[in-house]
């Protein structure tokens, strides 16, 4: 099978297209025919040599951490999928979903959502779990609370955007001044412009701030955090000491994979609560051309693999 495989850090340039051998199951994992993968930032960070999880002992390694597809094998302990079932994961840094077959867990995996096609549902997984995490396991959000998403027109964010909402919670978001009406149209109560306005000007405490952008963006949202409340990364963590004297809770993570959660969030596709929108489309043999837009482009939702037809 061709697989995306990198024998070294750095740019694009170190990723290259090869011949390996199909892998096989093991009892508790399936084996998935790739349809689509994800793009995802974590991505450059592995090829760069900037995802800890990913050292010199693990190369050559193959990128890619979410993927649409079809059971193709299944592991003996398996009875949750059968062979052809429509199937999105995400998956652990064990396996990588630039390639045309890819074992994962079957805890993992997740039954493709029926109003999807392949493309959609792998633009879901690493995207849409954290989000949820973010929010509701770290977060601790819930109906009647008030949040804060600094970049709320990414992969990530225009996901919390839409589980907040069907939360029940109220939520404000910063983007830049083209992305005011998208997230309008996802369910922003209040949109920020954080090109012109300070979101620290125009916003009242909120209960939970969750930050995608890092930095300053990160050092300025301890000022609109109510007491009791909490400031939530997916970059860096936030200083322990400020949030002490101010009496809120921060925290830094990592999205885990998560078969059931991922479930929910197909369900919620289905039901029309969560739409997902893809902001480009590249062949396997463009994925340099898909990671360098990823970075260099202004993004709306997600970039996408297309493995097979």
């Amino acid at each position: 099978m061709q697989a995306v495989r990198i024998h070294r850090f750095g740019g694009p340039e170190v990723m290259t297209i090869e011949e390996i051998d199909r892998p096989i199951p093991s009892a508790n994992e399936v084996l998935i025919k790739v349809l689509a993968a994800s793009v995802n930032p974590v991505d450059a960070k592995m090829r760069e040599g900037k995802y800890p999880v990913v050292t010199e002992k693990d190369l050559p390694y193959v990128l890619g951490r979410d993927v649409s597809g079809q059971i193709a094998a299944a592991g003996d302990n398996v009875s949750s999928f059968l062979i052809g079932d429509d199937v999105f994961a995400f998956l652990s840094p064990d396996h990588g979903g630039y390639e045309e077959f890819v074992l994962a867990r079957a805890d993992e995996v997740a039954t493709m959502p029926k109003s999807l096609d392949a493309v959609g549902a792998a633009a879901v997984p690493l995207a849409g779990i954290t989000a949820w995490q973010g929010l509701f396991d770290h977060g601790g959000l819930r109906s009647g609370k008030r949040v804060l998403i600094h970049g709320g027109a990414g992969g990530v964010g225009h996901f919390a955007i839409q589980l907040a909402k069907d939360k029940g919670a109220w939520v404000a978001t910063t983007v830049s001044t083209a992305d005011r009406e998208f997230v309008s149209d996802l369910g922003a109560d209040l949109v920020i412009d954080y090109k012109s306005e300070k979101f620290e000007d125009v916003i009242e405490p909120v209960d939970l701030v969750f930050d995608l952008i890092g930095g300053e963006t990160q050092d300025r949202s301890f000022d609109v955090v109510k007491p009791g409340g909490a400031l939530i990364s997916t970059l860096k963590e936030p200083d322990k000491a400020r949030a002490a004297e101010l009496s809120i809770r921060v925290g830094r993570y990592t999205a885990q994979p998560n078969g059931s959660q991922l479930q929910e969030i197909a369900e919620l596709i289905d039901q029309g609560k969560v739409k997902v929108v893809v902001a480009g489309t590249f062949k396997l043999s463009e994925v340099g051309q898909a990671q360098t837009a990823l970075k260099e482009n202004h993004i709306r939702g997600k970039v996408v693999l297309k493995v097979a037809d």
